[in-house]
């Protein structure tokens, strides 16, 4: 994968079989173009959507492991289907009384690199964001890792969005005060160099340890947080205080 984009989280390593789509766009020759490229890879496209509502149906039918969600549809948007559809999710989790299959993951698309729809989308719970012009590998590279519990997303169109929205973000609250003191201090550190968009190679380097070990801290924070991914552990440390906007390390 080029530079362009950043993985949040270990490698994208097989999980064992090809993930399945659901393509969402109002547009049927993107879709189309998008079934094609993945069908080329080996990659089911379990249902295609017109809009968003469509998308939540098709969610619900066939529970794909990714979602290629468009965020300008008729009907309901990608920001709000996205929304629906983790809170599909979240109650099915519920409903069983634990976690079951993973979890739906979804990537958003655009032809627009604009702030307010990354932000919306990550705190929607989006696990990528990337644009339409993405090239063939780097969408496929993209799917499998969010299939295998990364996330992606540009660094610098997240290092941008954070700087202006973080004076917008809700502030940190009593649980999440208590949450944090949860956290081991190596862990606190983890979560801080994580919010600063390094890699787990990176934050290898940084703390001159192994990058297992590193995964092994990364998902002991998750845990302890109850996030779903990186991309919610970076606006969680947002959200309380550990990162400022303008000071990424």
């Amino acid at each position: 994968m080029s530079g362009e984009y950043s993985i949040f989280g270990a490698s994208a390593a097989d999980t064992g079989r090809p993930p399945t789509v659901v393509i969402a766009d109002d547009q049927a020759l993107v879709r189309g173009g998008f079934r094609l490229i993945l069908k080329a890879a080996g990659i089911n496209v379990a249902a295609e959507a017109a809009d968003g509502a469509q998308a939540v149906a098709a969610v619900r039918a066939h529970r794909p492991d990714v979602v290629l969600m468009d965020v300008r549809m008729p009907v309901m948007d990608g920001i709000e289907a996205t929304k629906r559809i983790l809170a599909d999710a979240a109650a099915t989790d519920a409903a069983a009384g634990a976690a079951g299959a993973a979890p739906t993951r979804i990537i958003i698309l655009t032809t627009f690199d604009l702030d307010e729809y990354v932000y919306a989308a990550l705190t929607a719970g989006a696990s990528g964001f990337l644009l339409k012009d993405v090239p063939p590998e780097e969408l496929l590279f993209a799917i499998r890792a969010v299939h295998s519990g990364d996330a992606v997303v540009a660094p610098s169109t997240t290092r941008r969005l954070l700087d202006r929205f973080a004076p917008m973000l809700p502030a940190g609250d009593a649980q999440a005060a208590s949450e944090l003191e949860d956290l081991t201090e190596r862990e606190r550190q983890v979560l801080i160099l994580v919010a600063q968009g390094l890699s787990n190679a990176e934050l290898a380097q940084r703390l001159f340890v192994s990058e297992a070990t590193v995964k092994t801290h990364v998902g002991r924070i998750l845990a302890k947080l109850g996030l779903r991914d990186r991309v919610q552990a970076v606006v969680y440390a947002y959200e309380n205080g550990l990162v400022r906007a303008g000071h990424h390390g």
